[in-house]
């Protein structure tokens, strides 16, 4: 069963059809919208600060999200992929986003709509990723614009197959 804990009074919320892995752990003041789904030893951390997730959200397997003590919440739109083992803690990921393995996004980032943060890129705090771009490296720097196929062939591919995989599991 998924570890799923209030915290001073406040209990997590989870909209329609989410799947939670039976060792996530989900605590505090967190908020999640319709279909998302939490996966395998992913911690979504809403003790010090709130945590919003929209709709069709996926937060992979390891993967970590937090926000800082009476400083920053961590914000996160529609159809967005954390993928796995990334840590997003403190900052706003509009909707449409797509954040690789690995990769690390630091307080008060802000990464605009149809964006992609690669693989084991670190997105250094107030950073501001403009809209329909990739960032990559150490620190993450723009290395281009996305073009409609990147944005349907990844960023929409990858949310809707997280909805197709977690129903595999909802009747286990």
């Amino acid at each position: 069963m998924a570890y799923i804990f209030p915290v001073n009074g406040v209990l997590p919320t989870m909209g329609a059809d989410c799947f939670i892995a039976p060792n996530a752990t989900i605590v505090g003041d967190v908020e999640m919208g319709e279909q998302c789904s939490v996966w395998f030893n992913a911690v979504v951390r809403g003790d010090v600060n709130s945590i919003r997730m929209g709709k069709k959200v996926n937060v992979q397997d390891g993967a970590v999200i937090h926000c800082t003590y009476k400083k920053t919440k961590t914000v996160i739109g529609d159809n967005v992929s954390i993928g796995h083992n990334a840590i997003v803690h403190g900052c706003t990921i509009e909707a449409n986003v797509l954040v690789g393995m690995g990769a690390i996004v630091m307080d008060n980032v802000h990464i605009g709509s149809n964006s992609i943060i690669a693989a084991g890129a670190v997105v250094l705090e107030n950073t501001v990723v403009e809209p329909g771009c990739i960032y990559a490296g150490v620190p993450a720097k723009k290395v281009k614009d996305i073009n409609e196929e990147l944005i349907n062939g990844e960023i929409n591919r990858i949310a809707q197959n997280y909805i197709m995989y977690s129903s595999w599991f909802k009747n286990i």
